[in-house]
């Protein structure tokens, strides 16, 4: 069969944005017409270094053969700010820049694979349409100057999603003052329980220019043509209803929400010693401990941890990580864990628990009939794996917008509780009382851990019937495909290559905003190439 429609998937940079994309592309594949179907991911390398790109990028080509793959060349790092050493949140600004230079390759890509797909298809109709990680938003302009049609998707929940929306018109009330003025009092959003601004993201209260970056990135995403959300509307319906219902963006148009997840990766591909170590543990037996990509504490954290595990009496699988700081690589497998944990830990719980470096395959321990309850730092897409494992949530966020998952696991789903931290000196720290009642109270029988073991049990079953032929999720998805299909403004590729040809010349004469209409004479429609589908 001929492909018919190109999507062009557009992650951005980072494993935690490309893995959800990942297995959104295999849902197109699997449900999107088969090989009347092409789909390219195409990448940037982070210009902050990644020295795990080439590998990612390889296993993403093995894993997923029916999926191209393209790798942008990247555009010049905007510079670093004068004066003192860059601070955690000048590098998220820098960022967000890079992937909005990022549009120009971006737009190069396009034309020409689109131009070389023309000249073996003029005899039918082609269409074309891309779908962009929320942090490549910018990338709307792309679409808009292309007559492409662009969808975001959003890696972070629904939840989430209702308050980055809201933002800049909030922001936008409290003049000079920012949200960290606002210290612990309590804000109301559309669709989540109320929070503390204190628990809105650092970069977000540090009202800087990551914060200016961010908010500028949420005032885009109405323009889309449609969002879909790595989730799915029993795990967030009043989020879900606030953002079909427009109430986030008070004023504004708001495109089609399609809750199409939870997407995470299947397991069961892995032949790692960790996975052996649990078949011989009892089931529902084993605490699991892993914090992410870039979850490593220092070293007197550890030893908390360690004294809480070790007091606990439950067993445990931890995943460790080297301390570092700013700037130093992610990769660090030369873990020495007698020098980061305390004397004699390792000897003294080697009957009842398990440490690893750095990594283990997340997913095939979460689903591992010996796994009881998870401690994570709320990523999402580390809640989703654990809401479809069925396991209840030890919540102890870290950063971006993790403390806003955490609010939400334990106060709106009620399938976590949260790993309080305690004040001392200028750091907050677990200490390991903490540790140990938390991981002791999810493990033993009381009526709460229970009660709490139940939801996450209902849970696991609604993701799959989500998920299922007929489930909500499953019918989203379909209504994203006849989205795509039975709405008249996909350029067929003919189109799109004579309508360039004639851009550059009706952009001279129209320099400001004017309205390009060119007739397709595939198709017999007129079309504008500015912003028609944007709305």
């Amino acid at each position: 069969m001929e492909k018919t429609t190109t999507l062009v998937l557009y992650p951005g940079f980072g494993v935690g944005h490309l893995s959800p994309m990942l297995e959104l592309s295999k849902l197109l594949l699997r449900h999107g017409g088969g090989a009347a179907l092409d789909v390219v991911v195409v990448l940037v390398q982070s210009p902050f270094g990644d020295p795990s790109f080439d590998d990612t990028v390889a296993r993403a080509k093995a894993a997923n053969t029916s999926v191209d793959f393209h790798v942008l060349p990247s555009p010049k790092l905007p510079p670093a700010p004068d004066g003192e050493q860059e601070q955690a949140h000048d590098h998220i600004a820098r960022m967000f820049g890079f992937l909005r230079a990022t549009n120009a390759p971006l737009r190069d890509f396009l034309l020409r694979s689109l131009s070389a797909s023309s000249s073996s298809s003029r005899s039918r109709s082609v269409r074309c349409a891309l779908v962009l990680d929320t942090f490549c938003a910018h990338a709307l302009d792309v679409a808009a100057e292309l007559a492409v049609p662009a969808y975001l998707f959003s890696s972070t929940g629904a939840s989430s999603l209702a308050i980055f929306l809201a933002l800049p018109g909030m922001r936008g009330t409290l003049g000079a003052a920012g949200f960290g003025e606002l210290g612990d009092a309590v804000l109301t959003f559309a669709g989540v329980p109320p929070l503390k601004a204190s628990e809105l993201p650092q970069l977000i209260r540090d009202d800087g220019a990551a914060c200016k970056a961010s908010l500028g990135l949420a005032s885009r995403m109405p323009e889309a043509r449609g969002i879909l959300l790595n989730s799915f509307e029993s795990l967030e319906p009043r989020a879900v209803r606030a953002l079909r219902d427009g109430l986030c963006v008070p004023g504004r148009d708001m495109p089609p929400v399609y809750c199409v997840g939870p997407l995470v990766s299947p397991g069961g591909d892995m032949d790692h010693g960790c996975l052996r170590w649990m078949d011989a543990q009892p089931d529902r037996s084993v605490v699991f401990l892993c914090f992410g990509s870039m979850g490593a504490f220092p070293k007197s954290q550890l030893k908390e941890m360690a004294v809480g595990l070790e007091s606990s009496g439950q067993r445990f699988l931890w995943v460790v990580r080297s301390p570092r700081g700013p700037g130093e690589p992610a990769d660090d497998l030369d873990v020495d864990l007698k020098v980061l944990l305390p004397d004699g830990f390792l000897e003294r719980t080697r009957d009842r628990g398990l440490v690893v470096k750095s990594w283990a395959p997340q997913v095939d321990v979460l689903q591992h009939r010996a796994a009881g309850a998870f401690v994570t730092h709320c990523g999402w897409n580390s809640t989703l794996e654990g809401v479809t494992a069925g396991l209840p949530l030890l919540c102890w966020p870290l950063y971006a917008e993790q403390g806003l998952n955490k609010v939400f696991a334990v106060e709106e789903m009620r399938l976590g509780v949260e790993v309080r931290k305690s004040r001392v000196g200028d750091e907050d720290v677990v200490k390991a009382e903490e540790v140990e009642a938390k991981v002791r109270w999810v493990m033993e029988e009381s009526d709460g851990a229970r009660a709490l073991r139940e939801r996450a049990a209902a849970a696991r079953d609604r993701a799959g019937e989500a998920l299922a032929e007929g489930g909500p999720s499953h019918a989203a998805f379909l209504g994203f495909l006849e989205d795509l299909e039975v709405r008249r403004s996909l350029l067929c590729r003919q189109h799109f290559v004579s309508a360039l040809g004639c851009a550059a010349t009706i952009r001279s004469q129209f320099p400001a905003k004017g309205v390009w209409l060119i007739t397709c004479n595939c198709c017999n429609l007129q079309k504008s190439l500015h912003r028609l589908w944007t709305k």
